[in-house]
């Protein structure tokens, strides 16, 4: 069995990245709460992952000349990002609903540390192996 530290975290990883950039785009909504015309918007998370698995992306900048700045290297990229659809707008267009920003955004930080505590536990079990059990 060969070990490779590329696949050691496996989905993890590319999660990770995602819940944060998930957790922008929720704080922006709450953020805008009271901003007329806001629309709110969301990561669909299992169609972002999926399409960062596979590397495909309708979204993102192309290096065209040699010295151009990869951008692979500091953000996942995805369209997984829509409107999200309101129970009730309000009058001046604004569609985030902030008790449901608040809930999403909560649930969003918990499944973020369970992703980081997984890592950790990967980290560790790497430490221990180095280390010979001690």
């Amino acid at each position: 069995m060969i070990f490779s530290l590329d696949n050691m975290f496996g989905v993890h990883e590319t999660a990770l990245k995602l819940r944060a950039q998930r957790s922008e785009i929720i704080a922006a909504n709450i953020a805008n709460s009271d901003t007329p015309g806001y629309k709110a918007r969301d990561i669909d998370f299992s169609t972002a992952l999926k399409q960062a698995q596979s590397g495909q992306s309708s979204v993102g900048l192309s290096a065209t000349r040699e010295g151009h700045i990869s951008d692979t290297a500091s953000s996942v990229q995805h369209d997984g990002i829509r409107y999200r659809v309101p129970f009730q707008a309000a009058l001046d267009g604004n569609t985030v609903e902030s008790q449901v920003e608040q809930a999403a955004f909560a649930k969003n930080a918990v499944e973020y540390q369970a992703t980081l505590t997984f890592i950790e536990g990967r980290i560790s079990t790497l430490k221990q192996a180095i280390k010979g059990g001690e």
